[in-house]
């Protein structure tokens, strides 16, 4: 476990393999980003070609994030985020949002992608009044998340657990619950859960999944939404409950259209 930081003789680049596509280099391109490289554009066209609404799903769910993490910081005035599977910053992630509104906000992002890493100081930027910080870590390991975590956040006040389309990386859906609720539980009570995941609700999707997860990147597991909604177990689901990501409190004014990325907001009694 680190701090996320590069020592002088840890080159994290080193570790990167750019001979495989990678789900976080592949959606910093359908961002608009520029982290990535021609294996994962290639990739991201053939993705793409088959499910051609995949960069409005892409974009659809950074603005799932950006609305949730207004709300949460906002309406709920929670000021301490745990960001899992947080991937290439692109605009307006969370801690940028977070502090736009309430500047003394402490964020802690988690990932174990060496791209990440390498990129962990344009993370680690923050408001003198709060706090900013990146760690190292699996997300098969909750509870050495938690302990790192807890060296940034206070955890006997109430936390923002992010999990953002990440949950599908874990094959086996009984152990992606099991992550899920253990996080959950080393919550107090108030705290939120704010998640998404795709669903296997369009065709398209699932063919264009199965042939990305053909090209020997870590396979993404597309889940029904009852699968989805069971990660919710045992909390207090906000309005509108678990909805296509478009649909959840859309901005006045707007005219969203469903996509296959379900999520929610719910809160831990």
């Amino acid at each position: 476990m680190t701090d996320g930081r590069p020592t002088p003789d840890q080159d994290p680049l080193s570790k990167i393999d750019t001979t495989v596509p990678h789900s976080a280099r592949i959606w910093n391109y359908w961002m608009g980003g520029k982290d990535n490289y021609e294996v994962d554009r290639e990739a991201g066209d053939a993705y793409r070609q088959i499910a051609p609404n995949i960069e409005t799903m892409a974009r659809a769910s950074r603005g799932y994030l950006i609305r949730t993490v207004t709300f949460v910081a906002g309406e709920l005035g929670i000021r301490q985020f745990l960001d899992i599977g947080t991937g290439l910053p692109t605009y307006d992630n969370t801690h940028q949002v977070a502090q736009r509104l309430a500047p003394k906000s402490r964020i802690v992002y988690v990932d174990n992608d060496p791209l990440v890493l390498r990129h962990a100081q344009a993370l680690l930027t923050s408001t003198p009044e709060g706090v900013t910080d990146y760690i190292d870590s699996d997300l098969h390991e909750p509870e050495k998340i938690i302990e790192a975590a807890g060296k940034i956040l206070d955890f006997k006040q109430p936390v923002a657990l992010m999990l953002m389309g990440i949950l599908g990386h874990i094959q086996d859906y009984d152990e992606a619950k099991s992550i899920a609720s253990r996080l959950q539980a080393a919550l107090p009570a108030g705290s939120y859960f704010v998640h998404y995941d795709s669903t296997d609700t369009d065709a398209e999707l699932k063919r264009a999944q199965e042939g990305y997860d053909d090209t020997g990147a870590v396979p993404y597991v597309l889940r029904s939404p009852r699968q989805v909604a069971a990660y919710y177990d045992g909390l207090e689901l906000l309005e509108p409950g678990i909805v296509s990501c478009p649909l959840w409190r859309p901005e006045p004014g707007t005219d969203p259209q469903p996509t296959d990325v379900y999520g929610g907001v719910a809160r831990k009694p």
